[in-house]
């Protein structure tokens, strides 16, 4: 199943995309759903239960604040980040339901964080009900955060999504992906462009890809600029600044290190991880958690890659997201980009993967060439556990972030030194990600129960 390179890339709320933006989509829906059955001016009282996952790490990932953006009716790409709306709902006990309904609220009782239970259909559940001035149940339902933002009911739990339309190249795998190129005579960009341009006119699908690029390049420029401390128990320094203010002194002091561009690299990754881990704004790629690696690799094509690369920097760009978004579709349809379902390979590992995918494509890689980037790069991804320290998006989620981009570049370094031939397929390496993650303890799965979360510090 075909993935829109817009629900890959989509714009939200910080820290993670499962715990923050999923659960906010879902109340927001909730919400349309009293609109539409005409009841929401009857509601008195709503109140969210959260399973799993999302209730074991809840606190860390800021999911209860999310949960009542979506109750207020909030957009995520809109938000006003320096309003505190979350402040004022806790000052007043009141809540605005869809911004136009005022009912009694508290977070501490109408937001339950139920860490005894997981619901069997998805690892990250959560429901919603409303009732009456009388107690009687006015709506019910569950909602399921299945990564990168994606939110499914109950109902459609197990059933492929339709798509908007029917696209001209529906894949289901690397392999078939390779063979439409081949027959048609393509890249895998040209594929996806096609794709995308059948959802929308062509110049929308250019112009929101710019939106996107300059997205993650502003939240780089706004995670080096701003010092301080991160939100949470760990009380974690901002290093970005601190970072880039020592490369600019190497800079201007002219002194040369072959390795400097590795820790640019790694600069930019920090920034981008540290603004999602202080609820900033960011894009998902594929989720919040790995929000860093892909803007850290655009950055270091538009630096450094453009030099030798066939194409002008805008059409780089383009190539970039292009086939970095059909690699994630591989893996949305065949694995998954939830860390509570897969551990950190599903995020991390992913972002890893479609970053070398983009970078080999944009730097004029063959198609066989941008499959073997992006299956070394899950290839030494395999296994990565998901145990945030306390919870919170920020260790080891900042650090792999960074790692995972060098790594990026590094396997598309390999995958262009060579001719494209590769023992190791995509389709092969995707298989045994989700077969690793899927017999992974559940402790290392983004419950914040083993691992790191566990021996490195008691929270």
């Amino acid at each position: 199943m075909y993935t829109s390179l817009f629900d890959i890339f989509s714009i939200g709320i910080g820290p993670s995309s499962s715990h923050t933006m999923g659960p906010m989509r879902a109340t927001a829906s909730f919400v349309e759903d009293l609109r539409a059955r005409g009841v929401l001016e009857k509601v008195n009282n709503v109140q969210v239960d959260m399973y799993g996952s999302l209730a074991l790490t809840g606190e860390g990932h800021g999911t209860p604040g999310a949960a009542v953006y979506g109750l207020l009716g909030l957009d995520a790409e809109t938000l006003d980040l320096n309003t505190d709306h979350i402040g004022k709902v806790q000052r007043e006990g009141r809540l605005q339901l869809g911004g136009a309904h005022n009912i009694g609220f508290c977070m501490e009782r109408d937001i339950v964080l139920q860490k005894e239970i997981t619901l069997p259909e998805h690892a990250n559940g959560m429901r919603c009900r409303a009732w009456d001035n009388e107690r009687n149940l006015l709506h019910e339902e569950y909602f399921f955060s299945i990564g990168g933002g994606a939110v499914r009911r109950r109902a459609e739990i197990g059933i492929a999504p339709p798509s908007p339309r029917t696209v001209p190249y529906n894949f289901n795998s690397c392999a078939a992906l390779m063979e439409l190129c081949r027959t048609e005579g393509k890249s895998v960009a040209q594929i996806v462009m096609a794709n995308e341009s059948s959802l929308r006119f062509r110049e929308l699908v250019r112009r929101r890809m710019q939106i996107i690029c300059k997205m993650m390049s502003d939240a780089i420029e706004r995670g080096i600029s701003t010092p301080g401390t991160l939100p949470g128990t760990l009380k974690l320094a901002r290093r970005a600044p601190l970072i880039y203010k020592r490369l600019e002194q190497l800079f201007h002091r002219n002194e040369t290190d072959a390795l400097t561009i590795i820790d640019w690299i790694n600069l930019w990754a920090f920034a981008v991880a540290e603004e999602n881990a202080a609820g900033g704004r960011v894009v998902t790629a594929p989720t919040m958690g790995s929000a860093g690696i892909m803007p850290a690799v655009l950055r270091y094509f538009e630096r450094y890659g453009t030099k030798s690369s066939p194409y002008t920097l805008e059409q780089g760009r383009e190539v970039f997201l292009l086939t970095a978004s059909a690699i994630c579709s591989l893996y949305r349809a065949n694995a998954s980009i939830s860390g509570a379902e897969v551990g950190c390979q599903g995020e991390v590992g992913v972002a890893c993967s479609m970053a070398a995918g983009g970078l080999a494509a944009a730097m004029g890689g063959t198609n066989a060439q941008i499959e073997n980037a992006a299956e070394i790069a899950m290839e030494h991804n395999l296994g990565l556990t998901c145990d945030p320290i306390c919870g919170l998006v920020q260790v080891p989620c900042i650090e792999r972030n960074a790692i995972g981009a060098v790594k990026a570049v590094n396997a598309t370094r390999l995958a262009l030194r060579g001719d494209g031939s590769h023992y190791v397929s995509l389709d092969s390496v995707i298989a045994t990600m989700d077969e690793t993650g899927r017999n992974l303890h559940a402790g290392y799965k983004e419950t914040a129960l083993a691992g790191l979360a566990k021996n490195a510090l008691t929270c």
